[in-house]
Order: structure tokens, then sequence, then C-alpha cells
């Protein structure tokens, strides 16, 4: 009896742990939620390709020295860690993961299968799973959901609006036709048109419908402080401000503008000129505008502290410049310090 007695415990205390242990590797594989309509990035960082966000405290970006790799840091360059060892853009941030596209690419004399999608990890960079793979132009976070562009070379429609949710349980197509998901606020989607015109439209997120805002001419909307800041596509791609409340239009400046991006109190534009190109900045009602650098700049990324870019036909040196205060062109020698320091560790 005794004997049996000890078996029927030891039976009992091997099933509570093996309870104990699936319980919590189901707690720690479950994806954990967002409540609300949680966006990821700003619409101005996705559309330079998100190479830099700003998520509690933590800078996510993409170091160009390092092939574009996933690295974290503070505001001040410190605890800089390598998270990817592949490229990635469109980065987006919750208060739980990081999401990305990532594309490992092909590299060295051998064929090295290509790693390509869209990508969620923890925030360390640990456990990442591909949600999607394929090709995604753009994403944005909205709330549980990854809006993205997907483009598909057997795709007579060409580029396409898709949504997955957070924990891959759904992929669901929204649209036929190229959207441009970064301008989300609110819970709901704003973007320009694509084919017949170029009006300023909604998505509302919860039944995916579309309306008109706006019958403007407009390019890469974002949403800031009530106004829409939009490229005017009729009038040479200068930078507007549309005013709902009161229907009006206000012209911040008449420079052709290939790309801006707004934080804070400032615009941040590249300036497309034949004989006098630049990367600019004004404040957002169009007034003290100044040269941040002569000629062709891109992929212009704001964070708190820092306006990062580089030039047009190269994603090296990276350059940066403080948001406020006095411009001072610098390159970004801490990321490639770190590159180089992972480089060594090889």
């Amino acid at each position: 009896m005794k004997d049996r007695a000890k078996l029927i415990i030891i039976l009992i205390i091997s099933a509570a742990i093996i309870i104990i242990g699936f319980t919590v590797m189901y707690i720690t594989q479950k994806v954990q939620m967002n409540s609300g309509y949680v966006t990821g990035n700003t619409a101005g960082n996705l559309n330079n390709k998100g190479l830099f966000c700003e998520s509690d405290g933590v800078i996510y970006f993409s170091n160009a020295y390092d092939n574009g790799c996933l690295y974290s840091m503070n505001p001040d360059d410190s605890q800089m860690k390598k998270l990817t060892t592949s490229g990635v853009t469109s980065i987006n941030a919750d208060s739980h993961y990081l999401y990305y596209f990532l594309d490992s690419g092909q590299t060295g004399d051998k064929f090295v299968q290509r790693n390509y999608g869209i990508y969620r990890s923890k925030l360390n960079g640990k456990n990442a799973k591909c949600l999607k793979r394929g090709n995604a132009i753009a994403l944005q976070l909205c709330g549980n959901y990854l809006y993205y562009q997907n483009f598909d070379n057997y795709n007579e429609n060409g580029t396409e609006l898709f949504k997955i949710k957070i924990d891959k349980s759904e992929d669901t197509r929204i649209t036929d036709f190229m959207v441009n998901p970064a301008c989300i606020v609110d819970g709901m989607m704003y973007f320009n048109g694509t084919q017949k015109d170029h009006y300023l439209y909604s998505l509302n997120p919860s039944n995916d419908s579309i309306s008109v805002v706006w019958e403007g001419n407009v390019w890469n909307p974002i949403y800031y402080n009530g106004y829409f800041y939009y490229m005017d596509i009729g009038n040479n791609y200068r930078l507007c401000r549309y005013l709902p409340s009161q229907n009006s239009v206000e012209v911040l400046t008449n420079d052709r503008v290939d790309t801006y991006n707004i934080y804070g109190d400032y615009i941040y534009y590249q300036k497309n000129s034949q004989t006098e190109p630049a990367l600019m900045r004004m404040f957002i009602d169009g007034s003290g505008v100044e040269m941040v650098a002569p000629g062709n700049y891109s992929n212009i990324n704001i964070v708190s502290n820092y306006v990062y870019f580089n030039a047009f036909d190269s994603s090296v040196p990276m350059y940066r410049t403080p948001l406020y205060g006095s411009v001072q062109v610098s390159t970004f020698d801490a990321a490639e310090d770190a590159a180089i320091r992972e480089i060594n560790k090889k």
C-alpha cells in the first residue's frame, strides 16, 4: 500500500509539472495583443523607408554601416545592440514587439537562400517569426493588424493593400490597387488616390470602408496637429497643408519637394533644383526657412532628438543633425563604430 501511495504521489507531481510546463510554454508563446489603435511609427518616417523608430525611450534603426541590420540604442547613442543579421526597413514597434520587413538578400560567390518578408520579434530581437513571406514595400501597425503594401510579380494588379493580424491568424486583401498605409491617426488611415485621381481618402480599419475626405491633388499626406500636410501634385510638388475645419489651403513653400518629414515644430524636406538642390528645414507654418545641407538627400527619418538622412546615391555615410537648435550636420559615427565591433567579433 505504501508503494502504491508513493506511486500515486509521484504521478500527481509529474502530471502537475507537465501541466505547469505546458501552461508556461503557452503563456510565453502567446502573442500579446494591443488595446486600441496603436500605431507603430510616424507617417513621415515610413514615407522615408521607416529606417528609424522610437518607442518607450528606445530607438530602433537600420544600420547602413552593417548592411541595414536592425540595431537598438538609447537616444544618447549608448547601449547600442545588434538585433538582426539581415537588413530591415519599415520598422514598427509597440510595447511588446518589433515589426519590420526583413530581406537577407544574396551575398558571396555561392548561392544563398533569400529570406524575406514581414517579421515580428521581441523588443530585444529574440524569437523572430516570419508572419508573411514575400515583398512588403511599406507597412504600418494599426492596433492588432499590420497594413502592408504587397507586390507580386505574378499579380496583374501590381501593388495591393493587405492586412495581417500580428499573431498571423488572418491575412486579408483590402484593395486591388496601391494604397500607402503610413498615415494612421486615431484608428483612421489617410492616403492619396493613385488611380483616376489624387484625392485625399480615408480608410476605416473597423470595416475597411473607404471614403473621400477632400478632392485635392495630394501626395504622401501626413496628418499633424489638425492639418493634412501634402505634396501638391498639380503645382510642381510644392508643400502645402490643408485645414479641414475651415476647408482652406496654405502654401508652405514653392520649392519642388522630393520628400519630407514632420516632427515637433519642424518640417525637413529635400528641395529639388537643377542648380541648388538642398536639404531644407522650416517651421510647420512655413516660416523660418533655412538650409540644412547642400546637395541631394533622401530617407529623412526623425526621432525625438535627431534628424537622420543620407545622400541620394549612397546609404553611407549616415548623416544627422539635432532636431532643434542650430544646424550641426555630422556623420553618425556611433553606428559605424558599432558595425565595426560586430565585424571584429566574427
